[in-house]
């Protein structure tokens, strides 16, 4: 089976002039002989459905008729309907539903494809997607089913970085929007905004030629009393040359949060260079006489570490210094973490006693405590202690990236706002060398490098907004689109391994940013508890294990019946946005309404019960009346429809009444919400 070439935006429904649906359309047409199967392509946030690719559609043939959907979690009779492949989509059609539903997978979501054995339905095609999605398809024919996995493995598994979705997804924007896309997010800025450059510490170039560090971005920030001789020789005794460089300056004290990489000590090296590198981050904060250095690996796995040449800093090296593990566990153990979690999610009918026990086995939520009582210590560190802290794991790109840019944020209000929480991940993980592409499995290669790092991280900041429901300006929906766009490909942020890889794979010309996205669904992604930038300083979040809990809208996400359809947040920012509209709508019927000079006797009991309706209402002034233009206007200045207003407002302001009870209900919930959380503390009743 082969699949289609890439094609541009497509969506989800929509019909030709004749009513028709393209799909359906497509389906009909009677397949070539020895075509291969080709259908049409959608990205994954188009709402203009083969605006521009219908002269594709004329080439679709051969789907795979009569497929089975399973349902994991009820008793339902299974679905049965049309299986689609195009260049970037596997695409269900249920033909046994009342109502038109289709189910898009997008090939780079798929982990896992896996033929089980025959059943009696068919030959069963199980699909586990990085985002947590399963499909169970049951096949008729085996040829069909071997035909549909075999181009699956292939779909799913580019070898070349030109094949990546972002390089033919084309949203159809100009050159110029494209570029501007580009340049939303400026690292600059931000470290401007954290007072940088300064007397202490300087933006520097030294980078520009990638001599010092191949992995990380042509500026850096370090202290400005470490000339160019200190940070090469620095860079020779880091692994893989990644130099203590500043993460996030604390302006109120002046204490900054480094990171880098292990130095390659072994049991007795040392480096001149690097220790006068240490010495100027700690004079760079003169309100402390020490600095913390922070290893977030196990002790036992730095000391094996250590018998490779590699290691941790040796006290007696370093002036003033405060050597500390933290003991997050590397990818390998978070990567088998996760695939017992996922197992536990993907039981049938388990017993609480098995749930709960598979949950405990999994580890995971342990290792998320690890990871946010690593941020804790830092944000302690410098905002109590006053002192400066230097954070490194093995390479400086996985634990430490997760560890930095948590306690960033529990310091920073301005990273719980969307333009800041963009601004977080391009410093701390793009910017810095994630590995996102090696982490993520974007490409065929090796399968012990993929890892849940930003998933941790992402997960990380859904249980702080758990105890913090006020302080975030984004809901969990923003923080799933980024999980699920990290692994999409859809979009060039997260491709490669560094931002010289980036560089050279020409990712700023021939791919879109995912921020102008995100921003332009702002409204759906806002968090309707958000109190505002200044209402939270810093965050100091429980950290004991009853304050953790599992993440069912990730892991069970796609899973019907095992989550609320409608969780409270959702509810009260639709009642805000109905509430936005009906003001609008007020407003303008206001303007509309003729201005009389007075009532007539006949009206003035009515017109009286208006102003008391009027002063009664909290949100509304005038009755909603018209959804379009008002009745034409009489000779004497009044409208033709006046009367019956007048008369029906005392019912249409009961309906009003009615209608904004329960958001009056859910703003007393707000405040209350916000008068526990504004110590930045969560209370617990």
């Amino acid at each position: 089976m082969a699949a289609a070439a890439p094609l541009s935006s497509a969506s989800r429904e929509v019909c030709d002039g004749a009513g028709r649906c393209p799909l359906q359309m497509a389906a009909r047409r009677p397949a070539r002989p020895g075509a291969p199967r080709k259908i049409y392509s959608r990205d994954l946030c188009s709402s203009s459905f083969f605006a521009d690719n219908f002269h594709d559609l004329s080439q679709t043939n051969d789907p795979v008729e009569n497929v089975k959907l399973l349902d994991r979690y009820t008793n339902r009779k299974a679905a049965n309907g049309t299986l689609y492949l195009t260049a970037t989509h596997l695409i269900y059609v249920d033909a046994s539903a009342e109502v038109r539903k289709e189910t898009w997978i997008l090939h780079h979501h798929i982990a896992t494809i896996e033929k089980l054995p025959l059943t009696t339905a068919g030959y069963p095609l199980l699909i586990h997607c990085k985002n947590f999605h399963v499909a169970h398809f049951v096949i008729g024919q085996e040829r069909d089913c071997h035909e549909v996995y075999t181009s699956l493995l292939k779909l799913s598994q580019p070898v070349k970085p030109e094949e990546l979705y972002a390089f033919s997804y084309n949203p159809k924007t100009s050159k110029e929007n494209r570029e501007i896309g580009w340049k939303l997010i400026d690292l600059k800025v931000d470290y401007q905004r954290m007072g940088i450059p300064n007397d202490c510490w300087e933006i520097t170039d030294v980078n520009k030629d990638y001599e010092v560090c191949n992995t990380y971005p042509p500026e850096i920030v370090v202290p400005r009393a470490a000339n160019k001789a200190v940070v090469i020789g620095s860079s020779r005794f880091r692994s893989r040359g990644r130099i203590p460089v500043l993460s996030y300056l604390y302006k109120e004290n002046n204490a900054a949060i480094c990171r880098c990489s292990q130095p390659l000590s072994g049991f007795s090296a040392r480096c001149l260079e690097d220790e006068q590198m240490l010495q100027a981050i700690r004079e760079a904060n003169p309100g402390s006489p020490f600095m913390y250095v922070v290893d977030t690996r196990p002790k036992l796995n730095a000391m094996a570490n250590r018998a490779a040449g590699k290691g941790y800093e040796n006290e007696d090296n370093y002036d003033n210094i405060r050597f500390k593990f933290i003991g997050i566990e590397n990818i390998h153990v978070m990567r088998n973490s996760l695939q017992k979690l996922l197992e536990v999610c993907e039981t049938k009918s388990p017993s609480m006693s098995d749930f709960l026990t598979g949950l405990e086995n999994s580890g995971w939520l342990r290792h998320i405590k690890a990871v946010m009582d690593a941020g804790v210590f830092l944000a302690k560190a410098v905002k109590d202690e006053k002192a400066s802290v230097l954070v490194h794991c093995s390479d400086g790109w996985d634990r430490t990236a997760q560890v930095c840019s948590l306690a960033s944020l529990l310091l920073d209000p301005f990273y719980r706002t969307f333009k800041g929480f963009m601004v977080l991940i391009e410093k701390e993980w793009i910017a810095m060398g994630h590995k996102f592409s090696h982490r993520c499995g974007h490409l065929d290669g090796d399968p012990k490098e993929v890892s849940p790092v930003f998933t941790q991280f992402i997960e990380c900041v859904w249980q702080l907004m758990q105890q913090f429901p006020c302080t975030f300006e984004f809901n969990e929906r923003f923080l799933l689109e980024i999980h699920d766009h990290v692994y999409s490909c859809q979009f060039g942020n997260f491709l490669g391994t560094c931002h010289k890889e980036r560089e050279d794979l020409k990712i700023f010309e021939k791919t879109h940013s995912l921020w102008p996205f995100l921003l332009q669904k702002k409204q759906e992604l806002r968090n309707p508890l958000y109190r505002g930038f200044t209402a939270y300083k810093e965050l100091q979040p429980n950290t004991l294990p009853f304050s953790f809990q599992f993440w069912c809208g990730m892991y069970n996400r796609f899973d019907k019946g095992m989550h609320p359809k409608q969780c409270v947040l959702d509810h009260l920012l639709s009642c805000m946005s109905q509430k936005m509209k009906l003001e609008d709508n007020a407003s303008e019927l206001e303007n509309k309404l003729p201005f009389l000079d007075g009532p007539l006797p006949s009206e003035a009991c009515s017109l009286s019960k208006v102003g008391r309706a009027a002063s009664k209402t909290p949100m509304l002034n005038t009755p909603q009346d018209y959804e379009v233009e008002p009745p034409p206007m009489l000779s004497n200045g009044a409208s033709a429809g006046d009367i019956d207003v007048i008369s029906d407002v005392d019912q249409k302001h009961k309906e009003n009444l009615s209608r904004h009870q329960d958001l009056r209900d859910l703003n007393n919930t707000i405040d209350i919400l916000d008068s526990e959380a504004k110590d930045g503390k969560p209370q617990h009743h």
